[in-house]
């Protein structure tokens, strides 16, 4: 655990995301993401030099895979309230619009969802388990599909919620959080997600793991481009 915490003091300084009085959302896929940033938050705030408030928000899509009982053990374990928000979010995108290319619009009424429970319970900020990896597939993804060198920020504030949106694993490459469950064998929920293998960002995953391959600087490189650049808030 010390490294993965080692990673996330290292985003949460560098980007100011944690502040005292902060009351958290973190949501909860049940991934080994969001599992992991989970228990790092809850270790946080232990010695953390900012006090603050966390508490696990899911929203179940509808999924045959969704266990909120699996949810409610993982946070009982440790000592966080969780909050599952029931939605029909497969009905409306799979069954009744069909949709071709599904996951944006899956992803903006998950979003919408956390926010609104995220309001309704008081928070002031939303974590999300996005991790480096994640980063650069989607700086991929924006550069191949649309022609926009950009990725996701670290942190964003959203006007109309007045809600703020912190990726605490920012820094932290998944080949670590998958060392990390795996060395701790922690349980995670297993997804079967209709587009598991064959969406873009699938695709953008493998492709980013076959340039480091062929390229073993071309991670890093990457990185220091969005760094340096300061493209959407990051910076050295």
């Amino acid at each position: 655990m010390q490294k993965i915490l080692g990673y996330m003091r290292k985003a949460i300084r560098a980007y100011n995301m944690i502040e005292d009085g902060d009351k958290i959302a973190v949501c909860l896929s049940g991934g080994k993401d969001s599992i992991t940033m989970l228990m790092g938050l809850k270790q946080l705030q232990k010695y953390f030099n900012k006090n603050f408030e966390i508490v696990a928000i899911s929203v179940n899509p509808g999924f045959e895979f969704f266990n909120p009982d699996f949810l409610q053990k993982t946070c009982d374990k440790i000592g966080v309230p969780l909050i599952i928000e029931n939605t029909n979010i497969k009905q409306v995108v799979f069954d009744i619009r069909k949709e071709k290319r599904p996951c944006s619009l899956c992803a903006n009424i998950r979003r919408g969802a956390l926010n609104s429970v995220a309001i309704r319970e008081g928070c002031n900020k939303i974590a999300l388990g996005h991790n480096e990896d994640d980063a650069l597939e989607t700086l991929l993804m924006n550069l191949f599909l649309t022609g926009n060198f950009s990725t996701f920020s670290p942190t964003s504030y959203m006007d109309r919620s007045k809600m703020t949106v912190i990726r605490p694993l920012i820094y932290t490459p998944e080949i670590e959080i998958r060392r990390f469950v795996k060395r701790e064998n922690i349980e995670v929920m297993v997804k079967n997600c209709p587009m598991d293998g064959v969406s873009k960002r699938e695709y953008m995953k493998d492709l980013l793991k076959k340039l480091n391959y062929d390229i073993p600087m071309c991670r890093a490189n990457l990185l220091g481009v969005i760094k340096r650049n300061k493209i959407n808030g990051w910076h050295e």
